[in-house]
C-alpha cells in the first residue's frame, strides 16, 4: 500500500496482521452498524451509543462481539487475495513503472471482484450471529401489546415467566453452515453475491486511488514532480488511509444496506423479505424512505477508518518483513 518495495509474502503477513489487530478494534462498531441497518419497523436502537450500551446490558461486553470469531478466521484468506489480486493487477496496467489513474482504478477492481470469494460467506456469517441479540431485543417489546388483547388474563406465574426465562439458543457460525448447505447447498452461503460486489468494486475504486495519491501529497522533487521513491512519514500514511478508507466507506453505505437487508435470514415481526437487489432497493424507498440507504454511515466510517489506519500503520512498521526475516 505504501511506496516502498514489498514481497508478495510480506504483503500477505501485513494484511493478515492489520485484518486481526483492526478486526478486534472496531468489532462492536459494526455489530452496531449491522444492527441499526437491520431495524425496519419496532425501534430497538436511538443509534449507535444506544445500541452498544442495550447490547452490553443484555448480553454482556462479550456480546459486542458475536460473530468476531468468522472475521477473525476468514479475515487473513480476505486480505491475502485482495491485496495479491491488487499487486497483480497494478504490475500488469503499469508502463515503464509508472500506473496512470485509470489503472488504479481498474486495479482496485480486479481487487474487490476476487475478494467476494471469501468475503461473501464471511459477511453471511456474521451477520446472521450479530442481528441475534436484535432480534431477541425485539420480542419483550411486543408482550404489552399481546397483554393488552382480549381473551383471558395471562397466569403471573404460568408458562409465560417460563417462556421469557428460557430464550431460544443462540445461532452458531457452524450450525449455520451446516443449515445453508444442507437446505441451499453451497449457493446459500454465497446469498448477496452480487450485492456484494455492488459494494465492495465500488468501495475498492474509490479507497486504492484516493490513498495512493493522498500518500503522495507534497513530495515532490527538485524537478516539481511527484517523487514516487520518497517514503512517506508514519503520520501521513495513518491519515491518508484513515481518510481514504472513511470517503469510500460512506459514499458505499446505500449498498452495503441493501446488502446488509438481502444476507439477513431471520426477519423480525413486520419486516420485509426481498427477492433481490432491485426490489429490496424498491421497498426500502417506499416504506421507509431515502434517508434508509444511509443507516448505519456513521458506524461504518468509524470501522473502516481505524481498519485502513492500522494497516497502514503495519505496513509502515514493516511487520510482514520483520517476520520473514526471522524465519530467514
Amino acid at each position: 500500500m505504501g511506496e516502498k518495495k514489498v514481497s508478495l509474502p510480506a504483503k500477505l503477513i501485513n494484511g493478515g496482521v492489520a485484518g486481526l489487530v483492526g478486526v478486534t478494534c472496531v468489532f462492536p462498531i459494526d455489530l452496531a452498524k449491522t444492527r441499526l441497518q437491520n431495524q425496519q419497523g419496532i425501534q430497538v436502537y436511538k443509534g449507535m451509543l444506544d445500541c452498544l450500551a442495550k447490547t452490553v446490558r443484555s448480553e454482556g461486553y462479550f456480546g459486542c462481539y458475536r460473530g468476531a470469531a468468522v472475521n477473525l478466521t476468514l479475515v487473513t484468506p480476505e486480505k491475502a487475495i485482495k491485496l495479491a489480486a491488487n499487486d497483480v493487477f497494478r504490475q500488469k496496467l503499469s508502463k515503464d513503472g509508472k500506473l496512470p489513474l485509470w489503472g488504479e482504478v481498474l486495479a482496485g477492481c480486479g481487487a474487490g471482484t476476487c475478494q467476494v470469494v471469501v468475503t461473501t460467506p464471511m459477511e453471511m456469517l456474521k451477520i446472521q450471529l450479530q442481528d441475534a441479540g436484535r432480534l431477541a431485543a425485539q420480542r419483550p417489546m411486543a408482550a404489552p401489546a399481546q397483554a393488552a388483547a382480549p381473551g383471558p388474563a395471562p397466569s403471573l406465574v404460568g408458562p409465560s415467566s417460563q417462556a421469557q426465562s428460557t430464550p431460544p439458543p443462540r445461532p452458531s457460525a457452524t450450525g449455520i453452515t451446516m443449515e445453508l448447505l444442507k437446505t441451499r447447498g453451497l449457493a446459500g452461503l454465497y446469498r448477496g453475491v452480487g450485492a456484494t460486489l455492488m459494494r465492495d468494486v465500488p468501495f475498492s475504486m474509490i479507497y486504492f486511488p484516493l490513498f495512493a495519491n493522498l500518500n503522495a501529497l507534497g513530495r515532490e522533487s527538485a524537478s516539481g514532480q511527484a517523487d514516487v521513491q520518497a517514503r512517506a512519514p508514519f503520520w501521513q500514511s495513518f491519515v491518508a488511509g484513515c481518510s481514504a478508507g472513511s470517503v469510500a466507506a460512506v459514499a458505499v453505505t446505500p449498498l452495503d444496506v441493501i446488502k446488509t437487508r438481502l444476507q439477513t435470514l431471520q426477519k423480525g415481526a413486520g419486516e420485509d423479505t426481498y427477492r433481490g437487489i432491485l426490489d429490496c432497493t424498491t421497498r426500502i424507498m417506499r416504506r421507509e424512505g431515502p434517508s434508509a440507504f444511509l443507516k448505519g454511515a456513521t458506524c461504518r466510517a468509524l470501522v473502516i477508518a481505524p481498519l485502513f489506519g492500522i494497516a497502514q500503520g503495519v505496513y509502515f512498521l514493516g511487520v510482514g518483513e520483520t517476520v520473514l526475516g526471522l524465519l530467514g
